[in-house]
């Protein structure tokens, strides 16, 4: 089944597609488009706002924004073929009035619709409607709920670590925000930490995105 009904294409997923490859340590050519079951293809708008969501969590600084490298994309792929967990049944101690209704026959979660959902009910409509400022102030609201200290588990997690995965697997995540030494020397086990000075890419989990 295609995403011919979504008008899309293979050309519009090659960002997404290759930042996936790269992640599942895979040729990008393995990463099928052509596959995916209909019902979890995400609609037009679930795509850009999934588009939207990765930008305000990583936007456009001196280095590339997340929407610049295809992380939206790049998280709709991965959902598809389920990274991360994301495709496995819930645990039944994970299962809330609010996440119900999108689970699918085998147990596991439609991330998308119930992100659009949410952030939906949160704004009192339209998400996407809303200015910039607004868009953040209610994404940083979902994002403190689902990362409080004793918080139950949130789907807003695992999208996160996508969107992080994501773009730190791609040239200017890796190389440009991130940085990037080939050949790292003799092991300095304390180094000073300067003003301005950017996480390494080898260890890019330890960063504090807030």
């Amino acid at each position: 089944m295609s995403g011919a009904k979504n008008g899309w294409n293979r050309r519009e997923f090659t960002a997404g597609a290759a930042l996936l490859a790269l992640a599942l340590g895979i040729p990008a050519a393995g990463v099928k488009l052509t596959d995916l079951d209909a019902a979890d293809l995400p609609s037009d708008r679930q795509r850009r706002l999934i588009a939207d969501v990765s930008d305000l969590v990583i936007p456009r600084t001196d280095t590339p924004g997340a929407r610049d490298v295809g992380v939206g994309d790049f998280v709709v792929l991965a959902l598809a073929h389920g990274l991360s967990g994301t495709g496995a049944p819930m645990a039944s101690e994970t299962i809330t009035a609010a996440v119900a209704p999108f689970r699918r026959r085998n147990g596991s979660l439609r991330h998308l619709p119930w992100l659009e959902h949410r952030l939906d009910r949160a704004a009192g409509g339209d998400f996407l409607r809303y200015d910039l400022a607004e868009r953040t102030r209610l994404l940083a609201a979902l994002d403190a709920e689902a990362f409080a200290q004793g918080a139950p588990p949130s789907p807003w997690t695992a999208l996160k670590g996508l969107i992080l995965t994501g773009y730190y697997t791609s040239e200017a995540g890796g190389s440009q925000e991130l940085r990037y030494e080939l050949v790292p020397g003799k092991w300095e086990w304390d180094i000073p930490l300067q003003p301005g000075m950017r996480a390494f890419s080898s260890d890019w989990t330890a960063v504090d995105f807030g």
